[in-house]
């Protein structure tokens, strides 16, 4: 029993998996196949009705009137069919198709006239179909609509008129072809919606590849501006070890060269040195852990003044140098943070490393809705127009400006170095 049940289902996916490839070949989302697919339906049914027609006046070949209504009639049915493929087919031009528009009507009228109106309905149904097809605007397709009933009925009392003699009145007419009628507007609602459906399936079609191909530039602008962040944080992880580095081993160098110095004369005064030389070095380890972690978003920052103070105490420790200082109480972004922080790590070890500075003065200001960094310091100073801008204050001036503000230095020969920074709040 199982078995039994078993086989039509089986019967029913095989005949599934024959009509797949069918469908798979004629994607709707092509109009060209889809339109090319119509085509040839159209004209198959054209063949099939002439083909109804042939057996339809063999049918009544008796009581037919010799030989000249066989050749009309065999005259039609070829011409219909060879119109019918040359406008589906062959025919590219607006005017070479209304051409074949008025060959259709002549051939229609013939065979109706030998045949009857049975199929005229049918035909014009047929033959109307691609005309619809090819109006996109609704204002002309229903203007178009209108001619085709004008047309029919106008075929409709021709054939009556010339072939049976009868003279219907127009009241006749519409009430005999009232079926007919009906038939053609139900076709042309029908062809009208199925357009509008299958338009507005081509715009969502279209929307949602425009939609992937956005969705594409954006996640390649997104790995690009990936690519760009994480260069751009390498490079600050880089000017914050420089910065943090450089003034430290500075300090570190400035301790013991003074420690080398005075160690015949004064060994207990440079031991001092050399134990702050020591505490330097691994505070400098720690600084650059923090300035990772910092980076990372990991650590929490101290506040500004107590960073600021204790780079200054660090750098005076165990040294002759004096660094005097006014600084407020401000709260920056960490950005903003960094940047002034780092300025006066790497002002300070500049001043020792170039200058031979042995005092400074450092600032921290607000003015308003700005804060103004200043330091300076008693060096040997430089032509500020041969001023040769390294790693550090190169790429100060890029963060200031990048934050919203500005970097400036001003230097003479033998007369110091100064450092101003500005920054919106």
């Amino acid at each position: 029993m199982k078995k039994e049940r078993k086989q039509p289902n089986n019967q029913k996916n095989s005949f599934r998996e024959k009509l797949s490839p069918f469908f798979e070949k004629y994607d709707l989302r092509e109009r060209t196949l889809v339109v090319s697919f119509g085509k040839r339906i159209l004209f198959s049914l054209v063949l099939f009705f002439e083909l109804v027609l042939l057996l339809q006046f063999f049918g009544t070949w008796k009581t037919a009137q010799g030989w000249t209504r066989f050749v009309l009639f065999i005259v039609a049915l070829v011409g219909l069919g060879t119109v019918e493929a040359v406008k589906l087919f062959f025919s590219k031009t607006t005017s070479g198709k209304w051409v074949c528009y008025g060959l259709d009507f002549i051939f229609v009228f013939t065979l109706v006239g030998i045949v009857g109106n049975n199929y005229l309905v049918v035909l014009y149904l047929i033959l109307i179909t691609e005309l619809y097809f090819r109006i996109e605007k609704a204002f002309r397709s229903f203007g178009v609509f209108f001619g085709v009933l004008c047309s029919y009925v106008l075929t409709y009392w021709l054939a009556n008129l010339f072939y049976l003699g009868a003279e219907l009145t127009i009241t006749l007419i519409l009430a005999q072809s009232f079926s007919a009628l009906v038939a053609l507007v139900l076709h042309f609602c029908i062809i009208r919606f199925a357009l509008s459906f299958y338009r507005q399936y081509l715009r969502l079609d279209k929307t949602l590849k425009e939609l992937d191909a956005s969705k594409s530039e954006l996640e390649k602008a997104y790995a690009e501006l990936k690519e760009a962040t994480v260069l751009a944080e390498r490079q600050r992880i880089a000017k914050d070890i420089h910065d943090t580095a450089g003034h430290s081993l500075t300090t570190v160098i400035m301790q013991t060269e003074a420690a080398k110095l005075i160690i015949d004369e004064n060994p207990a005064e440079a031991k001092a040195k050399i134990v702050a030389a020591n505490l330097q070095a691994k505070h400098t380890l720690e600084e650059l852990r923090e300035s990772v972690h910092l980076l990372s978003g990991v650590s929490e920052k101290e506040p500004l003044k107590s960073a600021l103070l204790r780079t200054i105490s660090e750098s005076t420790s165990g040294t002759e140098i004096v660094i005097r200082s006014e600084i407020d109480e401000i709260e920056l972004s960490d950005e903003k943070y960094r940047l002034v922080y780092n300025t006066l790590k790497e002002g300070l070890s500049n001043g020792l490393r170039h200058g031979r500075a042995t005092a400074f003065w450092f600032e921290l200001k607000r003015d308003g809705k700005e804060v103004h960094f200043l330091l300076s310091d008693n060096g040997a100073g430089v032509n500020i127009s041969e001023l040769k801008e390294g790693f550090g204050l190169s790429g100060l001036k890029k963060e200031a400006a990048r934050l919203g503000g500005s970097a400036d230095f001003l230097s003479e020969k033998d007369d110091g170095f100064e450092i101003r920074l500005c920054l919106p709040l």
